[in-house]
């Protein structure tokens, strides 16, 4: 059974449910933040790929390829890559910003995701990310961990209970205060490298 992150139109729906009732507003500060050369890290259906400033040069990568034949039609100047973001086709630090929208709960590894992430980022460049994650209440964290297994098999592989903002701090990336929100489960950040020994963050 496909999950429903692999049935764009349901996928679609429910994100823009999701937007109408205020995620729109992140995701426009996730994708404005973005410059230069830019890679959309599980692009999906090109929801943020349609919305990025002039000026941006964004790449969408994505495992599925009917999620990029829609991302194509709603974005179709964009270049797509099927990929997963444990192997990404690129060079070493070619990218000045990382977009992750919605997309390190379904990551099969995402420490080796934001390995390659951070490999594939200049030195001072940026990773910008929209995450759900596991609830700093108890008693909801013990549900996710709970419907976890379920809801995995049901969404196609999201998982509701990951602690992703650890998760990118010990992939060797600072996360700033600066744009820094927190709503629910729901978090907004932006996230610099730091130096190859983990010591540290390079300054812009």
């Amino acid at each position: 059974m496909r999950g429903i992150e692999q049935i764009p139109w349901l996928y679609d729906g429910i994100c823009a449910l999701a937007e109408w009732r205020g995620l729109g507003a992140w995701r426009r500060w996730l994708v404005h933040g973005a410059r230069g050369r830019t890679l959309d890290l599980g692009c999906g259906t090109g929801r943020n790929l349609a919305i990025f400033p002039a000026g941006v040069r964004a790449i969408g990568v994505d495992p599925a390829l009917v999620s990029l034949r829609r991302a194509g039609r709603r974005a179709p100047a964009a270049p797509l890559v099927c990929a997963r973001a444990e192997a990404l086709p690129f060079r070493a630090g070619v990218f000045d910003t990382v977009v992750c929208g919605l997309v390190l709960c379904s990551v099969r590894d995402p420490a080796r995701g934001l390995a390659e992430a951070r490999r594939v980022l200049r030195a001072d460049g940026t990773l910008r990310a929209l995450e759900h994650v596991r609830s700093t209440r108890r008693w909801k964290a013990r549900v996710q961990d709970w419907i976890q297994p379920a809801w995995t098999w049901l969404a196609g592989g999201c998982h509701p209970n990951r602690d992703t903002e650890r998760t990118v701090e010990a992939a060797g990336f600072t996360i700033e205060a600066e744009g820094r929100r927190a709503e629910a489960d729901f978090r907004r950040f932006a996230a610099r490298p730091g130096r190859a020994d983990g010591v540290g963050t390079m300054t812009p």
